[in-house]
């Protein structure tokens, strides 16, 4: 296999990418900013490039920087974690130009499933369901009202070359549809472009990604389904595998559609398909959303209960291995949920909450519990970064269990210095929306006070 690997990335995903490329005798090269020289992932690698500044614009936004430290490493392939440059057409072609091999799908397969509307069209032609919507193809605020009022209220503002929540806002009548659209046109505009789509909201939707792993000889598998409904700002909080509520043949018809459209644009690598539902799970009530082109920030659920490592395949697959195993050799076994430990406040609306980690308790790894972190105790968590800590992540025989071993995973997480949602996600997962499987993706805002005021160490929203 191919080697070294720099990781375009910091952080948690960093130092998971380094974990499997040791275990594979790859050598590792982290990247840091000036803010990250002790850092966790750079520890984690083998070795490690300075790429300059704190702000992510002079660093890990570089692709310039990043071209420079692969240049003076020798590194031969560049694995970009998610976030950041990793769905970003011209990092891969840059990468290409180098000589370096991008451990993704082709620029094309990214440039064609990075725009929202470009992607939905695609979805379309091979033939996956779809919401009513309007592509955005007139940006004036005239013609996008006239299409609001065409597909239906309450509609959703998509930023089409957004991502990670950014650039959405529900919409529920045509009086907040002007100052909605504005909000979202601000926030796409972080993304270098500004321009919304239009897409029929689902009430009581539920989230469900499925991943595929394709290699360049023609293989396109699908590894089941995420189920990710559980969300703050139209962010993921709480993931789980297989999706409650899920049929085996649901399944198979999901997989099916997320390798049609695969197969349509070229795909190599590992992705995943995102689509939005209606309870009670059935196809009919299941439409496309988007693809995103790069490993998701949820993968280790899929790994804990198909038994596979994502990123290995991602790298064996880009030094152009073929798949071993067919769709009928990948079996599911048991159930996986994951929490995103963020340094915010929920009491405060999910606030971020830097500062410097006086003290901080992880739960320890076992059987059935994974921990993905890229801190530790003593270090400063910058404004300039994402919130997200760690990953605590469980898997037991059932869901029930499975919920429970990670609650009680969060009750042990114990940090001074910032605030952590990690007892706030032990009360979601133990509410009865959630055991029930009757949650949708605005069950944690709306039960946010409810969840607070049930527990004893937290104060209660003013």
């Amino acid at each position: 296999m191919l080697g070294p690997v720099l990781i375009a990335n910091r952080g948690e995903v960093a130092a998971r990418i380094a974990r499997t490329c040791r275990r594979l005798g790859i050598e590792s090269i982290a990247v840091f900013s000036e803010a990250d020289a002790a850092a966790l992932h750079v520890e984690a690698a083998d070795r490690a490039e300075p790429i300059g500044p704190a702000h992510p614009r002079e660093s890990y936004l570089s692709i310039f920087a990043l071209l420079e430290a692969a240049r003076r490493s020798g590194a031969r392939m560049v694995h970009p974690g998610y976030g950041f440059l990793s769905e970003r057409t011209e990092f891969a072609e840059a990468c290409a130009s180098a000589g370096l091999v991008f451990v993704g799908p082709s620029p094309a397969a990214i440039r064609a499933m990075g725009g929202k509307a470009e992607a939905r069209a695609l979805a379309e032609k091979a033939g996956l369901p779809c919401l009513p919507g309007d592509p955005g193809a007139d940006q004036s605020d005239e013609a996008l009202e006239a299409a609001a009022a065409r597909v239906g209220f309450p509609v959703m503002i998509k930023a089409i070359g957004g991502g990670g929540g950014r650039g959405m806002r529900l919409v529920a009548s045509p009086e907040g549809f002007a100052a909605a659209l504005a909000a979202a046109r601000r926030e796409a505009a972080i993304f270098g472009d500004d321009r919304v789509m239009l897409e029929r909201a689902v009430p009581s939707a539920r989230h469900i990604e499925v991943q595929i792993l394709a290699d360049a000889h023609g293989t396109v598998l699908h590894l089941g389904e995420r189920d990710c409904t559980l969300q703050r700002r139209h962010q993921k909080l709480v993931e789980e595998c297989p999706a409650p509520g899920m049929s085996p043949a649901l399944r198979e018809e999901l997989g099916r559609r997320a390798c049609t459209l695969a197969r349509a644009v070229g795909y190599v690598g590992a992705g995943t398909v995102e689509f939005i539902a209606e309870a009670p799970l059935h196809p009919d009530r299941v439409w496309f959303m988007e693809m995103n082109t790069r490993l998701q920030v949820e993968h280790p659920v899929t790994e804990m209960v198909t038994g596979l490592d994502i990123v290995e395949w991602q790298l064996r697959v880009a030094a152009g291995e073929a798949l071993p195993f067919r769709q009928e050799d990948i079996a599911w076994g048991g159930h996986a949920v994951e929490a995103r430990l963020c340094a915010e406040d929920p009491s405060r609306n999910f606030l971020p909450s830097p500062g410097r980690l006086a003290l901080l308790r992880l739960p320890a790894e076992a059987e059935g519990l994974r921990v993905d972190s890229g801190i530790r105790e003593g270090d400063a968590l910058s404004p300039f970064y994402d919130s997200m800590l760690a990953k605590v992540i469980a898997h037991a025989p059932t869901r029930e269990a499975a919920l429970e071993k990670l609650a009680a995973a969060l009750d042990g997480c114990v940090a001074e210095g910032v605030r952590l949602n990690a007892a706030f996600l032990a009360a979601a997962l133990r509410a009865p929306e959630m055991r029930e499987a009757r949650m949708d993706t605005r069950f944690l805002e709306a039960a946010r006070k409810r969840l607070l005021d049930s527990l004893a160490k937290e104060p209660a929203l003013p």
